[in-house]
């Protein structure tokens, strides 16, 4: 087989240096150029930020480029593409923000000496360095926050002022990089207060795995002119804010506050976090703008200033949900749905809202919402009319299988595309007016990168036994992409690859994992099931308390019918007896299940950061209240492990079946999981040495839930195709 040829180390780290080096969009800015006004168009300057992944240095690049596009005056939806500038290597910035003309940029940027970390908020002109405020030697506050639950940077309507999101200060002398809050009860100390001694070991929370540094954010504005920082006052004790953004007038700000008492839960990931929107003026004068007893995120201002839209959800349960969009008028001071919860969604029509909103997704006539959002197994693009409330879609599934909004301004959509055989790349078009959605013209960007493989959408239906009787008649999905390079009716094994989440999904879209395994031969089934986003809040609600059940036999049935899918027309053929199966946190629960329940079926095993006995992680997750609401129980903050709980979380994990696994199984493990304590992964290491069952181990010690570090994921790839070739025999 062609396949084994390359399965050598060197090789492989070859190939996978070589697909993981291809980078993706990750922000843009469009400026229209009056002064560029042409006899044939008008001239816009698309600026982008991308970043791609260097294995040799272990490192994520960050890098700049622009194109220069001109709209046609006689056909508007015509768009000339000029050659792209060269790439410009981004160093330092930390947070970065266009101004609303985009003739400023503001970057936050962090360098690293010796003994501190210092910061500098510059701002850029179109010529040179305007402006730069040492943050660091302000003191006014710790760490600036650049991450997508808390941070911002965002300009005022007069340019002139700067709101951003950092850690707030404990004490004088005291090092704001640790990942510090005060325990319950106790006050929080002030700007001017001396560190004391008795205060020295005192614990301070954190809002959990991938937000470790951050604990007490502040809201903070900075005066370009003036060249001073304030920290706004008024923001209510109980909550904790971020996402901010100016209102029209500059006088006042919005922004997300999440309630943080008793104590903070974990965040990433997790859309059920009560919180509210709310306006601070810059007196001080603070008021709830939303209900208090929901989940808020992704506050947006529409262009004319009056509407604000934002995604809506409900306080615990599943982590990720699907979610509203509400409109609030501010005008008239009333809510409304914009965008309701999708609960079955038919096959082909809008799933739901389940990600957040783009920083900039407002036509400009202030009537229509652009965003993506997932339908099925794939990302699709989607405008939403304000006055109508009706959906469209916009994106073409036969193209891309991912479509995500980067950006629109003067209703130039610029919109990242992927799909499991095509690296990501840009694609660009004007916004039809409305009634027109429906059909839009895309201009490509840049050259196209394919790989040589076959995606086949598969469409499964669980059978009358495992059927859930609260939630009858839902389907599910899986994706097979298999490589078309191999000779017609050659016998490939089959990589069973399952998402985490539980409640996220595999869309259609450039997958490093799955693109280097075809590359190599095997075929790779990406199973959606039911609890996956995008098929509806039914689904998702379908998996409380049947986690360990009607998940994994949503795998094995999606594995069943791939494998009877064999039909004369296919150019390969899965072979049966090489199937293994791999995947991290909830993936890495239903991998170990399915090797215990299903123990002559798969021939090896690879996990990252497996949940293994839900009982004894009950303790250590910084998301505690899922793990009551994932086996069917409900959570409240004052809540106590009980025998009946504890047994129902052990009788769902995968730790009960281990002394049934017959499969070699490697563990990949982060040192500094937050959210699955490493000592998981262990406990099942030590049940199967214990047995004698071949087992490996491999500890990140410095890396996270994620396993995230470029040196850590070259590592695992290498390891798990090692494995993989080792228990199947390809030699």
């Amino acid at each position: 087989m062609e396949f084994l040829a390359r399965m050598e180390p060197d090789a492989i780290s070859t190939l996978y240096r070589e697909i993981s080096g291809y980078p993706t969009p990750i922000s843009a800015f469009v400026t229209a150029n009056d002064y560029m006004a042409l006899l044939n168009g008008t001239s816009f300057t698309l600026c982008t930020e991308w970043s791609q992944t260097e294995t040799v240095r272990g490192a994520r690049l960050h890098y700049a480029q622009q194109w220069t596009l001109i709209q046609n005056y006689r056909q508007e939806t015509d768009i000339n593409i000029q050659p792209p500038s060269p790439c410009s290597l981004l160093h330092g910035e930390f947070l970065s923000s266009y101004s609303l003309s985009g003739d400023l940029k503001a970057v936050v940027r962090v360098t690293s000496g010796q003994v501190v970390v210092q910061q500098f908020l510059e701002v850029w002109s179109n010529r040179c360095l305007k402006k730069i405020l040492d943050l660091s030697a302000l003191n006014k506050h710790g760490r600036v926050y650049e991450d997508a639950q808390f941070g911002c940077l965002a300009w005022s309507t007069c340019e002139s002022r700067l709101l951003y999101v950092a850690e707030g200060k404990r004490s004088i002398g005291e090092s704001y990089a640790s990942a510090s809050s005060p325990s319950a009860g106790e006050p929080r100390a002030g700007p001017s207060e001396g560190p004391s001694e008795k205060d020295k070991s005192v614990y301070w929370e954190d809002w959990g795995e991938g937000l470790t540094s951050k604990s007490v954010p502040v809201l903070c504005v900075a005066d370009v002119a003036k060249g001073t920082v304030t920290v706004l006052q008024g923001v209510p004790s109980h909550v904790s804010p971020g996402q901010g953004l100016w209102a029209h007038d500059g006088e006042s700000v919005f922004f997300v506050g999440w309630w943080h008492e008793p104590f903070r839960l974990g965040l990433r990931f997790c859309s059920n976090r009560r919180s509210a929107l709310f306006c601070l003026d810059l007196e001080g004068n603070c008021e709830c703008l939303s209900g208090d007893t929901s989940s808020v995120s992704s506050p947006r201002l529409s262009p004319d200033g009056r509407y604000l839209v934002y995604l809506e959800g409900q306080v615990f349960g599943p982590h990720s949900q699907c979610l509203s969009m509400q409109q609030y008028d501010l005008e008239t001071r009333k809510i409304s749905v914009l965008v309701d919860v999708v609960n079955r969604p038919k096959k082909d029509e809008f799933a739901g809202l389940y990600e957040a909103l783009p920083p900039r997704c407002w036509a400009s006539d202030s009537q229509r919402v652009v965003f993506s959002s997932a339908r099925r197994n794939w990302r699709d693009l989607f405008v939403v009319d304000r006055t109508t409330r009706r959906v469209t879609r916009m994106s073409a599934p036969e193209k891309f299988g991912s479509w995500k909004l980067l950006t629109i301004q003067n209703d130039l959509m610029v919109v990242h595309c992927s799909h499991l055989n095509e690296a990501p790349r840009l694609v660009v078009a004007f916004l039809p007016l409305a009634g027109g959605e429906g059909e839009v013209s895309w201009d490509h960007l840049g050259e196209s990168c394919l790989l040589g493989a076959i995606v086949n959408v598969l469409d499964v239906s669980p059978t009358p036994q495992e059927e859930n009787p609260e939630y009858s008649g839902l389907d599910f999905g899986a994706l097979l992409v298999t490589t078309n390079h191999l000779p017609s009716r050659t016998k490939v094994p089959l990589v069973v690859f399952v998402h985490g989440g539980p409640h996220s999904q595999f869309f259609a879209e450039w997958n490093v994992t799955t693109a280097v395994l075809v590359k190599l031969g095997f075929a790779v089934l990406m199973v959606n099931y039911r609890g996956s986003t995008g098929f509806g809040q039914d689904s998702i609600f379908s998996l409380a308390g049947n986690i360990g059940s009607q998940d994994v036999k949503d795998v094995q049935r999606a594995v069943l019918t791939a494998l009877a899918d064999q039909t004369a027309e296919k150019l390969l053929t899965l072979d049966p007896d090489k199937v293994v199966v791999m995947g991290g946190s909830h993936g890495g629960f239903l991998a170990c299940h399915l090797i215990g329940q299903f123990p002559d079926f798969y021939k090896a095993c690879a996990v990252r950061n497996p949940v293994i006995n839900a009982a004894t992680l009950l303790g250590t997750s910084d998301i505690v209240d899922w793990r009551y609401s994932s086996v069917g129980l409900q959570y409240s903050y004052d809540q106590l492990p009980t025998p009946e709980a504890l047994t129902t979380m052990l009788q769902k994990s995968p730790i009960t079946y281990a002394p049934q696994i017959k499969a070699p199984v490697l563990l990949m493990l982060g040192g500094k999981d937050r959210r699955v304590s490493p000592y998981q992964g262990l406990e099942l290491y030590r049940s199967l040495k214990s047995r004698g069952s071949p087992v490996r181990l491999l500890l990140f010690a410095e890396d996270a839930h994620s396993l995230a570090r470029v040196d850590t994921q070259a590592d695992c790839f290498l390891n798990v195709v090692l494995w993989f070739q080792q228990h199947l025999y390809l030699h």
